[in-house]
């Protein structure tokens, strides 16, 4: 299926690369399309709400694409400008060697951003107090779970479909990613994954507890980024620019503001969620270094995620830095910066 997938964005990869043309179309609207919603992408949700894409003469057509394969899929196809998403839907691509690629040219997030969940409270959890359990991790072949299950290994376990000689940690990767939550529910001695806001959400309401964070564990990747086909890039370099602008505005915003200010910033994008929540999420987020203090991604780092996409058998062979990564807009934003 991985394959087939592949297959058919790099078909509509080409058929879009003979539909676009090579002048810049001076079009300020930036359509974005994001892999999932959540707090672990505030920088991004700050700019929006506090009016920093505005102020670089941008308007944002935000649509959430629920999965980093429905979001490269909308890039390819001209339905989206830029996605966010996690770099290893590039490399994918590109080893198919499409022509317009997708091009990765601002990192936001630098590891893991969800947490493991237990249904009570272990204050002196060990990963390897996972021997024998079932771990609801997502969907197979995507970065949470390709990250959970090189955290494990890393910790001397040995995950797997089913309990064996040589499986000593149950890892079910066969449920869907908005369906996660359901799942652990419904199983009361399993373990999970979740991403903010919804893990605190559950321990307010005493349904689950955070034991681990899976990035602190995993060392950096760079997990999600701001991705657009090398013909957007050529075509619309100031905006893309002035959109990595906006966003670490918003960065240095969360970084220098109260729980308070950052907490009202995000409460537009998250209006279902209490501010307690949203604040308690931040703290998480800050407190574990989630986000990248600069758009410029660090060769080691993309290097990291291809060996953890190898350890979990979804990548045969590295691709190069430069074939999937363009620093040059990233490195210009922070010159401004600085």
């Amino acid at each position: 299926m991985k394959k087939i997938t592949i297959f058919c964005c790099s078909l509509v990869l080409s058929l879009a690369f003979v539909l676009v043309g090579c002048t810049d179309t001076n079009d300020n609207k930036i359509r974005l399309n994001e892999v999932t919603h959540s707090i672990f992408y505030a920088p991004l949700y700050v700019a929006i709400n506090n009016g920093y894409f505005e102020d670089e003469g941008l308007e944002i057509e935000l649509t959430n694409g629920g999965g980093a394969d429905k979001v490269m899929t909308a890039l390819v196809s001209g339905e989206a400008d830029i996605g966010l998403m996690g770099p290893e839907a590039s490399i994918y691509v590109v080893q198919e060697g499409a022509k317009d690629k997708p091009v990765v040219f601002g990192q936001l997030t630098k590891r893991d951003g969800s947490f493991l969940m237990s249904h009570t409270a272990e204050p002196d959890f060990e990963w390897t107090d996972l021997k024998g359990k079932e771990i609801i991790g997502g969907r197979r072949g995507g970065v949470p779970a390709m990250v959970l299950e090189y955290v494990l290994k890393q910790n001397g376990l040995k995950p797997g479909d089913a309990l064996s000689d040589t499986v000593d940690t149950i890892l079910n990767l066969d449920v869907q990613f908005n369906l996660v939550a359901a799942a652990f529910e419904g199983k009361p001695n399993s373990y999970c994954t979740m991403f903010e806001p919804t893990a605190s959400d559950y321990e307010v309401n005493s349904k689950g507890y955070i034991v681990a964070s899976v990035g602190q564990a995993s060392g950096e990747i760079p997990y999600t980024a701001f991705t657009a086909k090398s013909s957007y890039l050529k075509n619309n370099a100031k905006n893309c620019e002035k959109f990595l602008t906006a966003v670490m505005k918003g960065y240095y915003f969360i970084m220098n503001s109260s729980l308070d200010a950052v907490a009202a910033s995000l409460k537009p994008s998250f209006s279902d969620t209490s501010l307690e929540s949203i604040k308690t999420a931040v703290e998480q987020y800050k407190l574990i270094d989630a986000w990248n203090n600069t758009p410029v991604m660090q060769a080691d780092a993309f290097d990291r995620l291809q060996t953890i996409m190898m350890s979990a058998g979804e990548l045969d062979e590295k691709v190069s830095f430069s074939s999937v990564v363009n620093n040059d807009i990233a490195f210009k934003v922070m010159q401004s910066f600085n």
